[in-house]
């Protein structure tokens, strides 16, 4: 890096220092913001206040003597004369009135310097690259780059004082009293909100269920609903779709809200239907919800998405279909493993953006293999990490799939189960568990709270 005087500055350093081994008490300040010695620009300094902490964790007071026993090995301490530097060092206190807002300048001008070390990496990497490179990883590589340097300087949040938390706790408590006892993001169907008060923010929600059970569909409600019920707060609703298209997405919306068969939609509408689909576009085209269809999208591109549309347009679910389609940030030869970093990341990422993220999941073919279909957690494809990284998983289970070519039954008895669909609340980390049923309409990929109208049809 070439340097600039702009981005370094030996002498508040040195104040800092000096401050530190007359007041050792200002350390634990600068250690609660994560204060490191990679802060400092010079070596020497850098090996100081190692020292400074060393002493500290050893239960001394730190003074020149104790520092320079420590550092009297060191060749650039020598050269530099030692004891002798030290005091230096302590003269150069003597005007600090704030010696914190000192380590904020340094650690500004520390980022500013590593941007500039990254970006040249990246410019490096680019100039470096082929025609086997493709620009998306690079574009991957720089966005990874710059969220690791924004994460290395996040100021570190700390304890929270217990008449902090309690304000906090019954801010919500009252607002779920005046909600009916949603206190997070609705899902739009009375029994699960009942079960879980709202999916909640900071919590990871995982959906899974084995092909043809609705996943999809249901996430689609999930999310429509939830956009409805934010259109006051101007939150927003992220889609992030692996597997369909922004456009077949959209679809499924129109399908839903005018209960048009989808059939019906793609084959050609007679004008009638068209009128109520256009009434229908103009009444939802305002909701804030925004769907990415870019396919093998990988983790790192999918949280840098996440958080711009957390900055522009004050995000407050994500939806993703589904788990498995995400890549890693690297390369893995073992499956769990990649499993592992994407589900690690999603939970990591509705705690930094402070939403609820909801992820859609398969499960392996040993829910076929077994005369009971319904789900259990074990049913998940790399199990382990998605079970534990979880809040809450669901399960989705339609009878009707496997009983509809059941000779046994009558039509009567199929009938009863044809539009019924089972949400099995499998764990639920804040919560009981317990089954919803709910009603489907395959035609429309709608799923409805389960009334006596639905029984007796």
């Amino acid at each position: 890096m070439s340097e600039n005087r702009e981005l370094f500055n030996i002498e508040i350093e040195k104040m800092l220092l000096g401050c530190l081994i007359s007041n050792p008490m200002h350390l634990d300040k600068l250690l609660a913001i994560n204060f490191s010695p990679e802060i400092f620009y010079d070596n020497l300094h850098k090996k100081i206040y190692e020292s400074i902490i060393i002493l500290q964790d050893r239960g001394f007071n730190c003074d020149v003597t104790l520092l320079s026993e420590l550092l009297k090995k060191d060749e650039l301490f020598n050269y530099y004369g030692s004891d002798n530097y030290l005091k230096d060092l302590l003269l150069n206190s003597a005007l600090i009135p704030n010696p914190y807002s000192y380590a904020l300048t340094l650690q500004d001008l520390s980022i500013k310097r590593n941007l500039v070390t990254v970006t040249q990496d990246i410019i490096s990497q680019v100039y470096n690259s082929n025609l086997e490179h493709k620009g998306t990883q690079y574009l991957e590589y720089a966005e990874n780059a710059i969220y690791q340097l924004a994460s290395s300087g996040m100021v570190e949040r700390g304890f929270y004082a217990l008449d902090e938390i309690v304000d906090s706790a019954l801010t919500t408590i009252d607002k779920a009293r005046l909600s009916s006892g949603i206190t997070g993001v609705t899902s739009g169907l009375m029994d699960i909100d009942n079960i879980l008060c709202g999916f909640q923010r900071s919590d990871l929600i995982i959906i899974a269920a084995r092909p043809s059970m609705g996943k999809t569909a249901f996430a689609i409600n999930l999310a429509l609903n939830a956009a409805k019920s934010l259109e006051n707060s101007q939150g927003s609703v992220g889609f992030f779709s692996l597997e369909m298209s922004a456009e077949q997405i959209a679809t499924r919306i129109l399908s839903i809200e005018s209960m048009l068969d989808s059939h019906s939609l793609k084959s050609g509408l007679k004008q009638e239907g068209y009128n109520i689909l256009s009434k229908v576009a103009s009444n939802i085209k305002h909701l804030n919800l925004f769907i990415d269809d870019t396919p093998a999208i990988s983790i790192a591109t999918l949280r840098s998405r996440a958080r711009k549309l957390k900055r522009q347009n004050n995000l407050a679910i994500l939806f993703i279909d589904y788990l498995q389609l995400l890549r890693g940030a690297k390369n893995y030869d073992n499956r769990v493993l990649e499993i592992s970093e994407i589900t690690q990341g999603l939970k990591a990422l509705a705690k930094e953006l402070n939403i609820p993220v909801v992820a859609l999941a398969q499960l392996s073919r040993a829910v076929e293999q077994r005369e009971d279909k319904r789900p259990l957690l074990s049913d998940l494809r790399e199990s382990g990490s998605i079970e534990q990284d979880a809040d809450i998983v669901m399960f989705i289970y339609r009878a009707f799939y496997y009983m509809q070519r059941n000779k046994e039954m009558s039509e009567a008895e199929k009938d009863q189960i044809r539009n019924l669909a089972e949400i099995i609340i499998a764990k639920n980390r804040n919560g009981s568990t317990s089954t919803v049923d709910l009603f489907y309409n395959p035609a429309y990929s709608k799923f409805q709270n389960l009334n006596k109208h639905h029984l007796e049809a």
